[in-house]
């Protein structure tokens, strides 16, 4: 049953039950009772649909498929969904087909539109067509122009041997209005990247003029250090955020200063961390980018999606779609002779770190539950699994790495400082409650020493939990207070360089000894310790799980149990939309 505060009191019929079953929370039936009443929907079936559609976007989908939604619903407790009312489901796509706030091809005007069984509120829908009308129209436009003999030669002299699917990924990007570079953590694709840029900068003609965004400002920041110390030359690139790029709008959250009637001026945008862009951001950005500009998304399918709905990276990579010959032809023109589908390559060979941890991520995206539980239990250098509850050895690692960072910070070396801070990430799955990052801020600060003067002490390290344009700061920022002879200076890293800037200008900071997996998205460390909730944990999926392991480069500790491991790997999340089954049809 749902919590007193979760109930809808004058919720009735199939709404009430589904309420008090804790499929449903308050804000779903007032949205859905509050349409049907304008709308003159009296079919609580279809009020039904409504509120499953509103939870469905909370939650990450875009749609609902009714016809399925009593096997795919899932509740946050332990309630057998199979004793509830389900509408049939022949019968209650027709009813909301009938209803006269649902939207059937060629309608406009009201709130929800069915389309081949999914129901949606109008807006994502509308948001959705976009996205996949732009990738198709670019895929079917006029390529560009690209110098074929040079870029065969490019493309023989910036790609190594063993890195044919690097080398594959920027002769499509060359030939292609848009491509994907997808793969996990260390396949090379921020290297890829800068050759890619470097293929085409070296083409016939001015340079372009390229930008490079991400969509948090730890992401764009790693993107720029990492294109910089490439070795690639290039001119000189700085990353923005995706919102800074489009142009943000105080006040407003999904329009920008760059749109369909006001593009943005670059030749080439790469945008790296895809995964994390939602389908309003997505739409934003590919209405904002000029027809006969290159667009490269480039991220890890496997990762875990936007905190808002959609997952346009994922339902792009796992889109069907028939070879296009004239790209077929210009790639064997350049060498590649490899089918390429929807302009999308996956790197598949790990470049910068292997054995265990990478044999672990390989299960757990292949969901084999028995094979995480055997290398967790393997006893390697570079995996620890703590059933029991001791936290001794978290406890030494936390207090060595802040010691490290309190040390540098000390005697103002700021660089020495926020590496020393990478070292170490305590990673949580929850904000809050027992296994959550507000607990284990509690606990760590409780095993470091007492004799700080103020909480703003050399070594206090940092989170910014809010863009900060005036400061230059962005949302998963990390930094550390360090001791200069202008006195205490919080130290971020900007691409290869660190900025100070006073502690007084902080707006949103808190202390950052531990942090969720989703602000962990876009960052690496030398070593993670996971804390995994119980098994029973809605937060608890396969993407998640992945997303944390995949954090760490050299050593990997997992806190939790048995059962929660499993639950983790045989979970994925299910995020409805009909991008991927619609991307490849007219």
């Amino acid at each position: 049953m749902t919590a007193q505060a979760e109930r809808a009191l004058h919720a009735t019929g199939i709404l009430a039950d589904f309420n008090e079953a804790g499929v449903l929370t308050l804000a779903d039936v007032h949205v859905a009772r509050r349409v049907a009443l304008l709308g003159g929907e009296p079919d609580e079936t279809v009020q039904l649909a409504i509120a499953l559609t509103v939870r469905a976007l909370r939650l990450g989908s875009v749609c609902v498929e009714l016809r399925s939604a009593r096997h795919t619903t899932t509740a946050e407790e332990d309630v057998d969904l199979s004793t509830l009312p389900w509408p049939d489901a022949e019968a209650w796509p027709a009813a909301c087909a009938r209803s006269p706030v649902v939207a059937a091809a060629g309608e406009t005007g009201r709130p929800l539109r069915l389309v081949r069984g999914l129901l949606y509120l109008d807006r994502y829908w509308r948001e959705e067509e976009l996205v996949r009308r732009q990738l198709r129209n670019r895929a079917a436009g006029p390529p560009p122009a690209v110098d074929l003999e040079q870029l065969r030669t490019d493309l023989g002299r910036l790609f190594e041997a063993g890195g044919e699917k690097q080398r594959l990924a920027a002769a499509v990007a060359a030939l292609r209005r848009v491509s994907v570079l997808a793969g996990g953590p260390g396949t090379g694709k921020t290297t890829t990247i800068a050759r890619l840029l470097a293929v085409l900068c070296a083409q016939p003609g001015g340079p372009p003029r390229i930008a490079l965004a991400a969509p948090t400002g730890k992401a764009a920041a790693r993107l720029e250090e990492a294109v910089r110390q490439s070795g690639v030359p290039l001119p000189d690139l700085r990353a923005s955020t995706l919102h800074r790029l489009l142009g943000r709008r105080p006040g407003s959250r999904t329009r920008f200063k760059h749109h369909r009637a006001h593009r943005l001026p670059f030749d080439v945008v790469v945008v790296d961390e895809t995964s994390m862009v939602s389908l309003t951001l997505m739409a934003r950005l590919i209405e904002a980018v000029r027809p006969d500009a290159r667009l490269v998304l480039v991220g890890d399918p496997d990762q875990l999606a936007s905190v808002e709905a959609g997952a346009v990276l994922g339902d792009i990579v796992a889109a069907g779609g028939s070879l296009s010959p004239p790209l077929q032809a210009a790639l064997s023109a350049v060498g590649e002779t490899t089918p390429v589908v929807n302009g999308v390559v996956t790197l598949d060979r790990v470049w910068r770190f292997g054995g265990d941890i990478a044999r672990l991520a390989t299960a757990v995206r292949a969901g084999d539950d028995d094979a995480v539980v055997a290398l967790l239990r393997s006893g390697g250098r570079e995996l620890e699994f703590v059933e029991t509850g001791s936290f001794a050895g978290l406890r030494r690692e936390v207090a060595a790495t802040m010691g490290r960072v309190t040390e540098a910070a000390a005697r103002g070396d700021a660089a020495e400082a926020l590496r020393a801070l990478e070292a170490h990430r305590l990673l949580c799955a929850h904000r809050r409650g027992p296994h959550g990052v507000t607990r284990w801020t509690a606990e760590v600060e409780s095993w470091l020493p007492t004799d700080r003067p103020t909480d703003l002490a050399p070594g206090r390290p940092l989170l910014i939990t809010a863009n900060d344009y005036d400061a230059g700061l962005h949302n998963g920022d990390s930094g550390v207070v360090i001791q200069t002879a202008d006195g205490l200076r919080a130290a971020f890293a900007r691409g290869g360089d660190t900025v100070l800037i006073p502690p007084s200008r902080l707006s949103e900071a808190q202390p950052l000894y531990a942090m969720t997996v989703h602000r962990s998205q876009g960052s690496q460390f030398d070593r993670v310790s996971l804390v995994l909730p119980p098994a029973t944990s809605p937060l608890l999926t396969r993407e998640l799980f992945y997303t944390a392991v995949t954090r760490a480069k050299e050593g990997l500790r997992i806190l939790g149990t048995e059962e929660a491991v499993r639950a983790a790997v045989t979970r994925p999340i299910a995020r409805a939309s009909g991008l991927r089954d619609t991307l490849g049809t007219p």
